[in-house]
């Protein structure tokens, strides 16, 4: 039923033709847009109520000049931010991580390519095309996983970073 999903049976084949290394490569970018998704969500439907419970209880709060408060103005902001950039290191990693995989994959490869070449005592152009093809499918799985996350990581640092600065400037002293 799934292999009549193109998409499906694109992955599948993917997977099969590039080696298992290709299977971590996808794992990873299912983490890192899953990661990605609850990323959205919180700036999206979270951090304005807490911006906005964090605004109302600093309010009313009848002391915001003295070094005390000030203090606890410092703390909330930094909670607040604590809380925007929750996974962000794991997105940090998982970035990067997936072309380094791919290169895994590409070694693993053309090892494989040189180990039937030294059993055959000879280099044949079909099996070695076949062992280079499997080894850029993981360089081309990796760099495709990697491309697509580099710009929502890019994205919620600088959101988390102007959501910090916004907040700091609405809760006046």
């Amino acid at each position: 039923m799934l292999d009549q999903i193109p998409l499906v049976r694109g992955i599948v084949s993917l997977s099969t033709d590039g080696g298992p290394f290709v299977l971590l490569i996808y794992a990873s970018g299912v983490l890192m847009w899953a990661l990605v998704i609850e990323r959205y969500w919180y700036f999206s439907f979270v951090l304005p109520k807490k911006a906005a419970n964090l605004q109302a209880e600093w309010m009313a709060r009848k002391d915001r000049t003295s070094w005390c408060a000030r203090q606890i103005r410092t703390a909330m902001i930094s909670r607040l931010n604590g809380s925007m950039t929750t996974g962000f290191p794991v997105l940090q990693v998982l970035v990067p991580m997936a072309p380094l995989l791919g290169l895994i994959g590409t070694v693993w490869g053309m090892l494989q390519v040189f180990d039937s070449m030294a059993l055959r005592g000879s280099a044949d152009a079909r099996s070695m095309a076949s062992g280079v093809s499997a080894a850029m499918i993981c360089t081309m799985s990796g760099l495709a996983v990697s491309i697509t996350g580099l710009y929502p990581v890019h994205y919620f640092r600088t959101r988390a970073t102007r959501e910090t600065e916004l907040l700091a400037d609405k809760l006046s002293f």
